[in-house]
Order: structure tokens, then C-alpha cells, then sequence
């Protein structure tokens, strides 16, 4: 009985982490549009396989969005490499740029930031 009251708390606490959680998931136009419409804070995270200031930010966009403070706030990665009329459309000239958006607005951007604060800044933007 003990054990299985364990596991049901292990279970629940694990499924309260996820929903407190901010998402990181591949772009697409509709989510994007979707989520700027409804007034929900954006990331677009516009990053190369290949470059290692993106691999720097990488985790530390990760860790962040674990924080209870950013469970609204979406991520949305686009490959510099591959997804052209997007990075286009953001008029992103590198890879290693964040755009912030609160609902449609631009509200911050940066270029190859690896600071934890640096990054944190931008999301926070988003949320204020």
C-alpha cells in the first residue's frame, strides 16, 4: 500500500513539473500565429546544427524553461539552414538570434548570447 502511494506521488509530481513547464517544439506558422493571436509570450529560437553558440544556448534555453516563472511562455526553433522563408520572414541574418514576442509585438531580440542572464532578460520580455 505505501509503495503504491509512493508512485502516485512520484507520478503526480512529475506531471506538475511538466505543466509547469514552458514548451520548446519546432516552428510552424500556424502554432506561431496561434499563440501571438491568443496574447501567449514567444521565443522564436533560430539556430544551426552546426554552430556551437547555438549549442551553448541550447541548455540554458532549456533549464530556463523549466522554471515555474516561464510555464507560458513557448519556444519555437527554426533551423537556419533549412527553414529560409521563415528565417526571412523574422529578417534574421544569423544563426544564434532569439526574437521575444508578447502577443504580435517584437519585444526583444539578440544575436549569439550565451549568458544565462543575457537569455533570461529576453524571456522575460516576453512575459512582462
Amino acid at each position: 500500500m505505501k509503495f503504491r502511494m509512493t508512485a502516485a506521488f512520484l507520478a503526480l509530481s512529475a506531471l506538475a513539473s511538466i505543466a509547469s513547464a514552458g514548451e520548446i517544439k519546432p516552428f510552424s506558422q500556424t502554432e506561431f500565429d496561434r499563440l501571438t493571436q491568443a496574447d501567449q509570450p514567444v521565443v522564436v529560437d533560430v539556430s544551426a546544427t552546426w554552430c556551437p553558440t547555438c549549442k551553448a544556448q541550447k541548455p540554458i534555453l532549456e533549464k530556463l524553461m523549466k522554471q515555474p516563472a516561464y510555464k507560458d511562455v513557448t519556444v519555437l526553433t527554426v533551423d537556419f539552414d533549412s527553414e529560409k522563408s521563415i528565417v526571412r520572414a523574422f529578417k534574421v541574418s544569423m544563426q544564434s538570434t532569439l526574437v521575444g514576442f508578447k502577443g504580435a509585438q517584437e519585444v526583444a531580440r539578440s544575436v549569439g548570447d550565451t549568458t544565462e542572464a543575457g537569455i533570461e532578460s529576453l524571456i522575460q520580455k516576453t512575459t512582462r
